[in-house]
């Protein structure tokens, strides 16, 4: 077999017969860019081969990668099936991402189903031969103990404290540590995992951690991880929940150092993520979610022993996964809806979380109409030439002036990588702005530009006859391709024919609405300007945007801290109402009008 020598030798490893360079570096947990999962239509796995390749470059790198890269040796990982050993260096780089911790939180009253109560076992006698386990079961009120629970606690004269979950034993430990009470909320997207340790005797928030989801390696999206099952039936399960559980167990390390708790006192854990994250980090079959008719395997709240699935707590810490409504309104979206308290407003309210999937639930009133629309990777900042994550060197905002482009960075200083979500939003409000897109989405023609006109030094006609806008110039020019544009304009139409859809089963109209939230991790960071200005939602709705924040952990961390609000959540699941979009009708004719964008360029363009 031949071996694979990566980065001068700091990690060999051995591939398989007609094994892909990806699929042999995954299993060898090399990192590497990976959004499409192997299928040759992102262009981002790529590697440089320091070594001689008698391997021909496919059409597909010759088409996503540029001849100066090719000529250096750069090719794409998925695309490259090593026939003998192979030197190459990884050209992935993590860099600092920006995740988004922090939510609305309304008031609500503590009452966490963890607690404890302390009880003395004492030393038998001849006149009194009572059992320990009798004891301890008379002082907590209990009928009994457990099995597990009694072997693990080693009961012998002294003091002890119980662990109660919703009025059950769970654990016994040594001494009095009924001070010691703490528990951890996870949000888990398809993109960032948070977790957030919480003194459960308090509410206080003691330290938070967050990561890059660790089963981007699998696929950016969540339809890309459940054709990675499908297409590893042997391990394909076992894998997504095994990264998974592996980055939370490394988040609580993160956590348990920072405040000095031990991980053993860490007795519930309470997790909001979207349905096919959920599935994936239990461990149960997520295909169904895949295909029509799109039923989930479960949609129910699950409450469980954290170590059934290999989280790392105290022995008796429980996991609670928040209710899901269907297979893409999921526990996150759950989580929003109560955070915002849609059921109890007595007005027109319009909750919006926009990912991978645009997730959309209105409140007529207090009545609750939910869908879910595919936006798609593009605004994750994949499927875009110059996309990337929320990371440092990601253009996230940028104004188009006759003198040229201004930009904000994340990271302040540095060069510009790439564009963030954010950042490709951003530019297209503005090409849409300045007239460099029509309504229709092409750019704009350079002949039917004035030759004095500004924008015909930022646009570069291609070979095809296609156009692109030169973002950053250089000898490497960062472009804005009509393919770019083209990816944008489909999860615009997504998402607003989304929101049109549910206000007309509704029967309202946009004058009703009376407030639009927009709730995570990539809604935090959009303008209501780049919002409207891109047309996901229309003008009129501007001044009446809010933001809400990570609602998802924000849920997570108000059922750790109340047995009310988890079954507030699961009623608030029960009544939500979902409505499939391809099943509505003239819904393609909707779609096709949502696609276009604002006419506000007032340029004569022919």
């Amino acid at each position: 077999m031949p071996t694979i020598s990566v980065d001068s030798g700091s990690v060999k490893i051995e591939c398989k017969p007609g094994q892909s360079l990806l699929d042999a570096l995954l299993d060898a947990n090399v990192a590497v860019d990976n959004p499409c999962n192997g299928k040759g239509t992102c262009g981002k796995c790529r590697v440089k081969v320091v070594s001689e390749n008698p391997v021909a470059p496919t059409e597909t790198e010759r088409r996503l990668l540029s001849a100066k890269e090719i000529e250096a040796g750069v090719r794409l990982a998925c695309m490259v099936k090593p026939e003998t050993d192979m030197d190459i260096v990884s050209m992935h780089r993590e860099r600092k991402h920006e995740v988004l911790t922090t939510g609305l939180l309304p008031e609500f009253e503590y009452d966490p189903d963890i607690s404890k109560r302390t009880f003395t076992i004492e030393r038998p006698t001849l006149e009194d031969q009572t059992p320990f386990e009798d004891q301890a079961c008379a002082q907590l009120g209990v009928d009994a103990l457990s099995a597990e629970v009694l072997i693990d606690a080693g009961l012998v004269p002294g003091e002890f404290t119980a662990v109660f979950h919703d009025g059950e034993v769970v654990q016994i430990e040594r001494g009095d540590t009924t001070d010691e009470l703490y528990g951890v909320a996870i949000d888990i997207g398809t993109t960032t995992v948070v977790c957030e340790l919480v003194n459960l005797a308090t509410g206080e928030v003691l330290a938070d951690a967050s990561q890059i989801n660790a089963q981007k390696v699998f696929g950016l999206d969540v339809l890309t991880r459940i054709t990675y099952e499908l297409e590893h039936p042997d391990n394909g399960i076992a894998n997504l929940r095994k990264v998974m559980v592996k980055s939370i167990n490394g988040m609580f390390d993160e956590l348990c150092e920072e405040t000095g708790i031990p991980r053993n006192r860490i007795y519930e854990i309470a997790v909001g993520a979207n349905c096919t994250m959920m599935h994936m980090l239990l461990g149960v079959d997520a295909h169904g979610i895949g295909k029509a008719p799109f039923a989930p395997a479960f949609a129910r709240a699950k409450d469980l022993p954290a170590r059934a699935i290999g989280i790392e707590a105290a022995p008796g810490a429980r996991l609670y996964c928040l209710p899901h409504v269907s297979a893409y309104i999921g526990a996150d979206i759950v989580a929003g809806a109560y955070v915002c308290d849609l059921h109890n407003v007595k007005n027109n309210v319009l909750f919006i979380d926009i990912g991978t999937n645009g997730e959309i639930v209105l409140s007529k009133q207090g009545q609750l109409l939910s869908c879910s629309c595919a936006a798609g990777p593009a605004l994750e900042g994949m499927n875009i030439s110059a996309g990337m994550r929320a990371a440092e060197g990601a253009i996230e905002e940028i104004t188009i002036t006759e003198d040229g482009n201004q930009f904000a960075i994340i990271g302040g200083d540095v060069e510009p990588q790439g564009l963030c979500g954010s950042g490709i939003l951003a530019v297209l409000r503005e090409l849409v702005r300045c007239g460099f897109v029509r309504k229709n989405g092409a750019f704009v023609k350079l002949d039917r530009l004035p030759e004095d006109d500004y924008r015909r030094k930022m646009l570069i006609e291609h070979e095809d006859g296609k156009r692109s806008f030169v973002l950053v110039d250089g000898a490497e020019p960062m472009l804005v391709t009509q393919g770019d544009v083209r990816q944008v304009q489909l999860a615009k139409g997504a998402i607003l024919s989304g929101f049109m859809a549910l206000l007309n089963k509704a029967g309202i109209g946009m004058d009703d609405l009376d407030q639009v939230i927009i709730a995570g991790q990539f809604g935090a960071h959009l303008t209501a300007s780049s919002i409207t200005g891109t047309g996901i939602l229309p003008e009129e709705v501007e001044d009446r945007i809010v933001y809400a924040g990570n609602t998802s952990k924000t849920g997570a961390y108000m059922a750790l801290m109340s047995g009310e609000v988890k079954r507030g959540m699961e009623r608030l699941a029960h009544e939500m109402d979902y409505m499939e979009l391809g099943a509505t009708e003239n819904y393609e004719r909707l779609f096709s009008q949502c696609m276009m964008f604002p006419d506000v360029s007032k340029r004569k363009e022919g």
